[in-house]
């Protein structure tokens, strides 16, 4: 049967024969054709070879001379988050404070919601003010607001959000975090900030959630990854409603789920060791309790620094309003949490964007080996957007993962970060080439809901380092561009190793899950910018077709996001 006549939930033979393809396996054997038994490939190579492989009986699927590659494994993100994000009000492309403020008011006069929630908002589109309550009352005095920043590393508010969540000029700063204050007044300015954002915002608007919402919005990340062609994610800020969601979804499908799904629990610092070391134990007994092909939680999330965006993020030198922030998580705490969660055996994910947040994570890290031994440890290292020559290449000694994202360089949002370094730090930027050069594994992934979850885009600025959003821009740090095939295998075999898995997912070969994607055409074989044209004809997980081109797996058309954003 042609490509085009499959369709979700397709009932296949136990062997199917899939011809007529380019095949990208992610190894570098090349390949026309492959056969799929089961959940897994047992033959990839050339067409006559695999009709033998296959045997009598088997299914055919023509897919037409199409581009196929693994599926993809988005090794950072965020799946509930994303799920949320999608449905609040979007303002990633609100050009002006004007426009943003039209669509809070358009948003309230078409909703009774209690709440107005959007997503996205970037420091550029506010004509140089400083985010404040009274520019959101001026759009929506009468109910709450909530707008998380492109980062996720602030939330902004207005004075109604302030009042239901009790806070006044009494209120304390969380350690790592801060509530914005008016220079003049002390009054809460209607910003919050990193751990503030984590320990007072999220819970309060948690708490007003349903488990009927959660599993609403991770359904709507399911679908929405399957229809651009993820196969796997690495959820990298797990809590308690997250994990909530994800059993609920395994017991609807009989254990298992759209997508296969690693966890790292976000561990949130607290003054009390003790306090940030049971949270590891929870891990740890997680870890033990869950580990299927669909669900694993496989380790813990650090958040060292905040982002450069906002000013929080932890660097040798001070910003260029000669102001410095501290890290989230300082040597003296960081360090006995790593070296237990490294005891323990768990992966550690550490947050770390400014140079100086690297530092504090390497020093960790080496701590934990030092005192634990050797061993595969495959640890990683979230965003490097700043980094020192000399942690590159003690970032790759140490084994560490360089775990990265193409859409936070795109050009069209580099305007502030660039800004707010304003000096040499701006031309060592995103260096990804700097890391496989020293001989580190790659991992690159979308940082959804910070970015859009499209792999495609994330795969044009990896290429090019060209905007997504904006072609005509100039190329930003052009250098540091990855050859096109060596970002795909950075985006699949080597997003598989960043999480343990590349024994089974990330190439196509035999022994391999079966879990891949077909594009319309061959992105190598074309103008890198057609990746912003290309789409998803058909994702087929474990075996199962679980998406094809006409409707998406929820049974109407793929959301299309568009933009781009900063790490979460």
């Amino acid at each position: 049967m042609p490509c085009s006549d499959l369709k979700e939930s397709t009932p296949l033979p136990a062997r199917t024969l899939y011809t007529n393809a380019a095949v990208f396996t992610a190894d570098g054997a090349p390949a026309e054709a492959f056969v799929v038994e089961g959940s897994q490939f047992i033959h990839v190579g050339d067409e006559a070879g695999a009709r033998i492989a296959a045997g009598k009986g088997a299914a055919e699927v023509d897919l037409e001379g199409r581009f196929v590659l693994p599926g993809f494994v988005d090794a950072h993100t965020h799946l509930l988050m994303t799920g949320q994000a999608l449905q609040k009000v979007q303002l990633r492309d609100a050009a002006s404070l004007a426009e943003l403020q039209q669509r809070l008011r358009d948003a309230a006069a078409a909703s009774d919601a209690p709440r107005i929630l959007g997503a996205g908002w970037l420091h550029s589109a506010l004509d140089g003010q400083p985010p404040t309550r009274q520019l959101l009352d001026a759009a929506v005095p009468d109910r709450p607001v909530y707008l998380d920043a492109n980062d996720l590393h602030s939330v902004w508010v207005n004075s109604a959000a302030l009042a239901e969540l009790g806070i006044d000029n009494d209120t304390p700063d969380p350690i790592g975090g801060r509530i914005g204050r008016d220079p003049g007044t002390g009054e809460a300015d209607g910003v919050l900030y990193e751990t503030a954002v984590q320990q007072i915002i999220w819970p309060a608007l948690a708490a007003q959630a349903t488990d009927q919402d959660r599993d609403a919005q991770l359904e709507e990340a399911f679908a929405n990854y399957l229809a651009v062609g993820v196969t796997s994610a690495v959820d990298m800020a797990v809590q308690d409603d997250d994990l909530a969601a994800f059993r609920r979804a395994m017991e609807r499908r009989n254990g298992t789920l759209p997508i296969r799904v690693k966890g790292h629990l976000l561990v949130a610092r607290h003054e009390a060791e003790s306090d940030n070391l049971a949270q590891v134990a929870k891990a740890a007994w997680l870890a033990a309790e869950l580990h299927s092909d669909w669900l694993q939680i496989c380790g813990i999330k650090l958040m060292v620094d905040g982002v450069i965006d906002s000013c929080t993020a932890a660097m040798k030198e001070p910003y260029a309003d000669g102001s410095s922030a501290e890290p989230v998580w300082d040597r003296a705490s960081l360090t006995p949490v790593v070296i237990a969660a490294d005891a323990a055996g768990l992966q550690i994910a550490l947050h770390a964007i400014g140079d100086e947040a690297s530092d504090i994570a390497l020093d960790a890290l080496e701590e934990a080996y030092r005192r634990n031994g050797p061993r595969d440890r495959r640890h990683r290292i979230e965003h490097l957007e700043t980094v020192t020559e000399a942690n590159v290449s003690r970032l790759a000694a140490l084994g560490v993962v360089a775990s990265m994202q193409p859409v936070h360089a795109d050009p069209a949002i580099q305007d502030t970060w660039r800004s707010m370094l304003g000096d040499h730090r701006c031309e060592r930027a995103f260096p990804w080439t700097e890391f496989t050069e020293a001989g580190a594994t790659l991992a690159l992934s979308t940082d959804a809901p910070t970015a859009p979850h499209q792999p495609l885009p994330n795969m044009y600025i990896a290429a090019t380092r060209r905007s997504a959003l904006d072609p005509a821009l100039d190329a930003n740090l052009p250098r540091y561009a990855l050859k096109l095939a060596d970002a795909f295998c950075h985006a699949t075999r080597d997003a598989a190793y960043s999480c343990r898995a590349e024994d089974r997912q990330g190439r196509i070969a035999a022994g391999y899950l079966a879990d891949f994607t077909v594009l319309d055409t061959n992105p190598l074989q074309a103008d890198t910018a057609e990746l912003l044209t290309n789409s998803t004809r058909l994702t087929v997980v474990g075996g199962k077709v679980a998406y094809d081109a006409g409707v998406s797996p929820a049974g109407r058309p793929a959301a299309a996001g568009a933009r781009v954003g900063q790490p979460a």
